[in-house]
């Protein structure tokens, strides 16, 4: 009986992970929600300048930045969508809807944890690609090492899309 209850208790322990899977969520939601509006503030700003004639000093390396900062933010919220997902699927239950329609995306199907692992790690790589995007920008070419420092740091990037490329092929 004490055996029973206890195997009970183990078994049931697992919706402790529905804790998980509401902060990641709420995570998501509000790194969506500051990203859309970083990029509505853009918008007004380019409103502003191109039509109301407001000065934006350094208006195009703001954008630029602002930009790839709000993708990095859609990137990581996306990674917060899929881990809710994945940690639900494997401790709580299928979710039917997704596996009942035929136009579901295969990155929301999680079928083991490596499945998880394997979404996270591609969009983990994307947010540091991106990352390193935004990190160039910002790389003065006064000297000559930071070329090279620069060409190895974009080879190294190319070396890890193409070998996770070719690592989702098989």
């Amino acid at each position: 009986m004490i055996e029973r209850a206890f195997e009970w208790f183990l078994w049931n322990s697992r919706f402790v992970v529905i804790l998980a899977v509401l902060s990641s969520m709420i995570g998501m939601l509000l790194l969506f929600t500051l990203a859309a509006e970083s990029m509505v503030h853009l918008a007004w700003q380019f409103i502003e300048m191109t039509f109301l004639g407001v000065h934006h000093p350094d208006f195009h390396t703001e954008v630029v930045g602002q930009i790839i900062s709000a993708v990095d933010d859609f990137l990581l919220a996306t990674v917060l969508l899929i881990f809710a997902m994945g940690m639900y699927e494997l401790f709580i239950s299928k979710i039917d809807i997704a596996h009942g329609e035929d136009n579901a995306s295969n990155i929301l199907t999680i079928n083991s944890l490596d499945d998880l692992k394997d979404r996270l790690a591609k969009v983990v790589l994307m947010i540091l690609v991106v990352s390193f995007f935004k990190n160039v920008l910002h790389v003065t070419f006064d000297n000559p090492l930071n070329i090279l420092y620069m060409g190895g740091g974009i080879l190294l990037v190319s070396l890890a899309l193409y070998f996770s490329h070719k690592s989702g092929k098989h």
